[in-house]
């Protein structure tokens, strides 16, 4: 026996009408009765399309500019009766309520509207309440009632017509969407007025879609997706990037991306990152993006082989025969001029992608087991960032370019994972310690890394040196000039290391920590 149920009698009330002509002739030819609300019956009775006003069916008028107009109990009886059980068919009938077999809804746009930068009455104002009563209603009783949510779900309602309706199954899918929906809707409502109302701390809702699954995680053994966040229309990151070309990303890939992207919008001047597991083994502005990716290759070749470039300009056709030349897993670009891709695209591993609008995000989440932590992201743009506000508190007068890689070193070492040590030339990263568990191993392990170009080089810290032995291995190397957040306990000490050694020496008042 079939679970099929027929359709006879739906309601209509949509903001969104794309479709709607469409489907209210599919189901007027299916011989399904429809009750419809304000704009929406005038716009399908316009078309030709018989509709009943549900105010004829109410006896009770829209009022308050339409803000009362199916909050009824002949709409929501209608909706809420099981029509399986002979106590809610008895109730109806005694009240003269006729059940619905379909529910076609959707919101006002509350999300959009706010994302418009509207006011906080126009915000108020899209706020729906009828709709998602009406849409909970008929999922929580789809044992009876089929639900659509959303104009996408409109070929699924031809399919279901052409049948004889939908099946227990497709309903309960139908509820689910319902359900999400409205969950969806509620939490960017419970959001926005928590933030105007400075309560924004207090309580926190993410809503992701899962746009696809992943061959597996970090590792073969762990299964994996990649989702979309609900809002990213407003805040476009790396899950919205377009691939061009190449085999499907990968967990990893999607990782390492993400940080080469946000290391190369850091920087105002052309920009290239090359990210590998996370960290950058090159960092480089440039005159243009070919000679940036250029000098960024070259602070290691050896960790660049198979990495994660990200750029903040177009790629040019130089920088891509230059890239072709070496094993990439993933560009990723503004867009790409023309030719670029055609030379990059004869490697078919390689994942070309794009990403025309990124702003770095201003909250990070990081998922902790039983919760989560929320944090302002770190961005460049406190006041100690500035060179203008830095206090030297060693050496001498230092040349232009000297200060200008200072600058591009302590831009360049907030991408680093703690403890980070980046030692710069020339607007270029040419040896990076990252990762390690002290800073005399990071700086060690930068030296290391630069091996003849740490001579003349400056080096940036993301916090302060404990001691002077990190600063001292820096100073054995040929370290021109350092800049650290200062404030260890032990700073004088570290100072007289660096007066001692005629080296000029900058505090920040900032930390850069990543441990993430």
């Amino acid at each position: 026996m079939s679970n099929r149920k027929p359709i006879r009698r739906a309601l209509i009330s949509v903001y969104d009408k794309s479709g709607l002509l469409e489907i209210g002739s599919a189901l007027q030819a299916a011989g399904v009765e429809i009750l419809s609300t304000g704009s929406t019956a005038k716009h399908l009775a316009a078309a030709g399309i018989l509709v009943s006003a549900v105010e004829d069916y109410t006896g009770f008028p829209e009022i308050m500019g339409g803000r009362v107009k199916t909050l009824h109990p002949r709409i929501h009886g209608g909706i809420l009766a099981d029509q399986d059980n002979p106590e809610h068919l008895a109730a109806i009938s005694a009240h003269d309520i006729a059940p619905f077999d379909l529910i076609i809804i959707n919101l006002y746009p509350f999300a959009q509207t706010v994302a418009a930068s509207a006011d906080f009455a126009e915000c108020i104002e899209q706020i729906d309440i009828g709709g998602p009563s009406m849409l909970r209603g008929a999922g929580k009783n789809h044992g009876s009632v089929a639900v659509i949510s959303n104009p996408s779900q409109y070929e699924l309602l031809r399919a279901a017509l052409l049948n004889g309706g939908f099946t227990l199954a497709e309903r309960r899918r139908l509820a689910v969407e319902v359900f999400r929906t409205t969950a969806e809707y509620d939490a960017a409502i419970a959001t926005w007025l928590g933030e105007q109302l400075d309560a924004g701390d207090e309580w926190k809702a993410a809503i992701f879609h899962r746009m696809a699954p992943l061959r597996y995680g970090e590792n073969p053994h762990q299964a994996a997706s990649v989702y979309s966040n609900a809002t990213s229309w407003i805040q476009p990151g790396i899950a919205q990037a377009v691939q061009l070309h190449g085999k499907e990303m990968s967990f990893n890939n999607y990782t390492d991306a993400d940080a080469a992207v946000r290391s190369a919008y850091d920087h105002d001047e052309p920009c290239v990152a090359i990210i590998k597991h996370a960290n950058p083994c090159g960092i480089a502005l440039g005159v243009d993006i070919a000679d940036a990716y250029g000098k960024a290759h070259a602070c290691d070749p050896v960790s660049a082989f198979g990495g994660v470039v990200a750029t903040n300009r177009p790629v040019s056709l130089a920088m891509a025969e230059a890239l072709a030349k070496v094993f990439t897993e993933v560009v990723i670009a503004p867009s790409y001029e023309e030719g670029a891709v055609e030379v990059l695209a004869k490697k078919p591993a390689i994942r070309i992608l794009t990403l025309d609008s990124y702003i770095n995000p201003s909250v990070e989440r990081r998922p902790i087991s039983g919760g989560l932590l929320i944090q302002a992201s770190d961005l460049i743009d406190a006041p100690g960032d500035s060179a203008t506000n830095w206090q030297q508190v060693s050496g001498g007068e230092l040349s232009k370019e000297l200060l200008a890689d200072l600058q591009f070193a302590w831009r360049a070492v907030r991408a680093v994972k703690s403890n980070a040590i980046l030692l710069a030339h020339d607007g270029a990263s040419v040896g990076v310690g990252m990762g390690q568990v002290n800073r005399v191993d990071a700086a060690r392990l930068a030296v290391t890394r630069a091996s003849e170009r740490a001579a003349g080089s400056v080096a940036a810290s993301d916090a302060f040196f404990p001691f002077a032995d990190g600063l001292q291995i820096l100073i054995d190397a040929g370290v021109a000039a350092v800049v650290q957040p200062g404030g260890s306990v032990r700073d004088e000490e570290v100072i007289a290391a660096a007066k001692a050694a005629g080296i000029a020496m900058f505090f920040t008042g900032v930390r850069h920590f990543s441990h993430a």
